[in-house]
């Protein structure tokens, strides 16, 4: 963006396309926006931008036809409107999801014979997005500025167009960091000596410099350990006395809510630290082995 002094909002910025040859970084194209870029993501061979209130397509166009040395160009085929301000793009497949500064996560669709953009669905809730990323082909998962977690999904069973058209909130959880970054990765191999296939994991930054893992369970996993995290939450209390479901309740200037669809691995691994009498309580509790139950809890260390 181009940041003038008067302006409460920038009307201009740029887009900038760069090469490597030679070990050297060259500009290839630029194209100037209406406004402040604040995201980029790839888009079927083109480039969606959020651009202030709105959302952009770019295709990249060959050649210096324009009359100057670069070696292309991008240009502006498709605009959408709707924002207040589109500070996170995500893309997946000809889908395309957006953070608002204000109005949450929204789903929309990039139709390329006709270069429109289709609104989906959204999210009607009213939270300030800080980060955002898609899980999988229906559910995406964003921060916000109460340093809570939230993940949204397609109601695509819905009987009627109108709910279709909203995103459900199907998990609510406070973590306590602002998080202003997620990325698809591990920080470890993930190897493990059961037939337990590999789960899928984010890596999320925060502000303090926190690095967390978020790893999409199986379902039959994530029941088992919501009965463990309970059970742990009766023997692990937390600092001042706070309780555990407390501290972990989605809660912002607007709501306040129980956390769901979520797993606390940081409450879930200080299984390991209990003595082995508390441990083997637990593990009666749950109708399982001692050794199991250890095993299977090292095993999501293993994670990070």
């Amino acid at each position: 963006a181009f940041i003038v002094p008067d302006e409460p909002e920038p009307t201009a910025g740029r887009i900038l396309v760069l090469g490597v040859q030679s070990g050297r970084i060259h500009l290839l194209a630029e194209a100037l926006a209406k406004g402040a870029v604040y995201s980029l993501a790839e888009l079927q061979g083109r480039v969606a931008a959020g651009v202030n209130n709105r959302i952009e397509v770019y295709a990249w166009e060959e050649g210096s036809a324009l009359g100057s040395s670069l070696a292309g160009a991008l240009r502006s085929v498709c605009v959408h409107h709707g924002h207040i301000l589109a500070l996170y793009v995500e893309t997946r497949g000809d889908f395309i999801v957006v953070g608002d500064l204000m109005k949450s996560v929204s789903l929309h669709l990039f139709k390329a014979d006709t270069c429109e953009i289709e609104d989906l669905a959204r999210d009607y809730n009213s939270n300030w997005v800080t980060a955002l990323d898609v899980v999988d082909d229906d559910t995406f998962i964003a921060a916000e500025t109460g340093f809570n977690l939230y993940t949204v999904r397609k109601n695509i069973d819905a009987p009627t167009d109108e709910e279709r058209q909203r995103l459900d909130v199907v998990g609510e959880f406070h973590l306590g960091e602002h998080v202003n970054r997620f990325r698809r990765g591990s920080l470890t191999m993930q190897v493990t000596d059961t037939d337990v296939a590999p789960m899928p994991t984010l890596l999320f930054g925060t502000v303090n410099g926190v690095i967390g893992v978020i790893a999409q369970l199986p379902e039959e996993l994530f029941l088992f350990l919501a009965k463990l995290q309970g059970a742990l939450a009766k023997h692990i209390h937390g600092v001042g006395g706070f309780q555990h479901s407390v501290w972990r309740s989605f809660n912002n200037e607007r709501k306040t809510g129980d956390s769901s669809g979520f797993i606390d691995g940081d409450l879930i691994e200080q299984f390991l630290d209990l003595n082995r009498g508390k441990q083997e309580e637990i593990a009666a509790h749950l109708g399982i082995d001692h050794d199991e139950l250890c095993k299977r809890v090292e095993e999501l260390t293993r994670l990070h």
